[in-house]
Formats: C-alpha cells, sequence, structure tokens
C-alpha cells in the first residue's frame, strides 16, 4: 500500500512531501522519544507521533520510512513542513490517538505478521 493510499484510506490529511506520496508503506510505528525511533523504528514506516519539529524530518530521512503521521490533532511548524517537503517525506496528520490509527492499520494488513 502506497502512503496516497493510506491518506485516502484513513483519510488523512496531507500536510507536507506530496512528492513522496508513491512511497510503500510496510509497517507502522508508534512513539516520541527520538532516540528509541532511531534505533527501533523499520525502514518503510509510517511513524505515529505527536511531535511537530523539524527533527522528526531528520529521523524519518535516517530511518528511510514512508511517511511520518503527526497524531492528536497537533500540526508540524513551518520549518517542518519546508524540510519534509525538500526531503520528499511525507507528513500526514490524524485528528486521534496514535493507538486509535495503529489499531485501523494493523486491521488493513499493515505490520501484520500474517501478512508478512
Amino acid at each position: 500500500m502506497t502512503v496516497k493510499d493510506v491518506v485516502e484510506k484513513f483519510d488523512l490529511t496531507v500536510a507536507a512531501g506530496q512528492s513522496g506520496l508513491d512511497r510503500e508503506v510496510m509497517d507502522g510505528y508508534c512513539g516520541d522519544l527520538l532516540s528509541e525511533i532511531m534505533g527501533n523504528a523499520p525502514a518503510g514506516c509510517a511513524w505515529m507521533t505527536v511531535q511537530g519539529h523539524q527533527n522528526i524530518v531528520a529521523v524519518a530521512v535516517l530511518r528511510e520510512m514512508a511517511a511520518i503521521v503527526i497524531t492528536g490533532g497537533q500540526t508540524p511548524d513551518d520549518e517542518t513542513v519546508q524540510k519534509a517537503d525538500q526531503e520528499g517525506i511525507p507528513i500526514l496528520q490524524w485528528p486521534d490517538s496514535s493507538f486509535s490509527l495503529a489499531g485501523r492499520f494493523f486491521s488493513a494488513g499493515i505490520g501484520n505478521l500474517a501478512t508478512k
């Protein structure tokens, strides 16, 4: 499933990184501690976080993520949007919790061990 497919399926808002909407989403990952994300988030994941500062883009590039999903109704700051556009990393927005979106991802087969 591509990032564009995820946006459409889960009614997410694209805040930045339109050029990366064709990236393949292979998994999901939830977390807000950047050092933990840098050490454990899988490549190709859609990372769910409440953070909106530009360091999230650097982490996404480092881990070769498909997208960042800012949850809880939070919004990325202007510098983050600019950096994501430069790097081609989609930043998506979800009004509810990471937990609720992660459950929907899993139900759709994203990150489901049975589909790997």
